[in-house]
């Protein structure tokens, strides 16, 4: 049985408490209060900001709560918007132990939502958010109702671009990650068709600051599961079985279309496999669709969400 507990902040290690209070070079870009949750030992790193509905965040990798910060500026007027840091990321602890697997990431997010008692959610999801996030809503489905998916993926795919599939050679990629950070780096320039503010550069790979930091960063590009044999295909298997019970729940794709990663075949296997969903492909953005469209992602999302209630 999970164990699931929220934390005052002088019940959190000292050490997380001083990373999320150094926000040096963005902290006009991130200025949102920390909160704190563990579940089964582990402490979770999260925003919780504004009162309504529920808007529920599920990053990907590289990326962690920072990515959701203008949608949690502009949207906490009206909403409640949840934004989680899996664990590894953010300002989360970051074990050196294997704890990062589709189904640990699942389960911690599934025991997350049910701690906040969480209804009614609508859950936007990108990159690894996808599948994270559908995954728990395929396991308790009673508590979502809407989903805002972009440039992410809840099936499984034989398609892993050149340069991820590299990182994962043995050695030569685990170096690459955690001692030159270079799939953290590489994402600042490759993941956006604009170019970074500098403040948004540095709050993207702050937490990733060394070779311990950046666990999660490297794990999660392992995880990718491409055959049968691996550990998480069974799990993501699951994940995308349990997306049919969700063929008449409202839900919006909005996808940048320059993506080379979640490039736009993954974008028309969403729209087969809900036809009714709403679609809005951004032809100039590219993977961090939020910072690439924010104003257009903004507008779409509050749009579809006002007709939805």
């Amino acid at each position: 049985m999970t164990s699931t507990r929220t934390l005052n902040p002088d019940q959190v290690p000292p050490s997380l408490v001083a990373c999320a209070a150094n926000r040096d070079g963005f902290r006009e870009e991130y200025p949102f209060d920390s909160h704190w949750m563990e579940i089964d030992g582990r402490i979770i790193h999260y925003v919780d900001e504004g009162q309504g509905p529920v808007l529920l965040m599920v990053h990907g990798n590289p990326t962690w709560s920072f990515a959701w910060r203008r949608l949690v500026r502009d949207m906490a007027s009206e909403y409640r918007v949840i934004v989680i840091d899996h664990l590894g990321c953010g300002f989360s602890e970051k074990p050196q132990a294997d704890e990062y697997t589709l189904d640990a990431h699942i389960g911690r997010l599934v025991a997350f939502v049910e701690q906040l008692d969480l209804k009614d959610v609508t859950l936007f999801a990108h990159d690894w958010g996808g599948a994270i996030g559908m995954g728990c809503a395929g396991r308790v489905p009673d508590r979502f109702r809407r989903f805002v998916l972009m440039n992410t993926a809840a099936f499984r795919s034989r398609s892993i671009p050149l340069r991820i599939a590299a990182c994962r050679i043995p050695t030569f990629g685990t170096l690459g990650m955690r001692a030159l950070n270079l799939f953290s780096l590489a994402a600042l320039r490759m993941a956006s068709e604009q170019p970074l503010s500098p403040a948004a550069k540095m709050g993207f790979i702050a937490p990733y600051n060394s070779w311990a930091n950046r666990v999660a960063v490297k794990e999660f590009v392992h995880d990718i599961p491409l055959q049968q044999s691996h550990r998480s295909y069974a799990t993501l298997k699951a994940v995308e079985d349990g997306l049919k019970q969700f063929q008449d729940s409202p839900m919006l794709l909005i996808w940048g279309m320059k993506d080379w990663c979640f490039s736009p075949e993954f974008y028309q296997e969403f729209c087969e496999r809900f036809p009714d969903a709403e679609r809005h492909p951004i032809a100039d953005a590219g993977h961090y669709i939020f910072e690439d469209a924010h104003d257009e992602l903004l507008a779409t999302a509050r749009d579809f969400l006002h007709r939805t209630k």
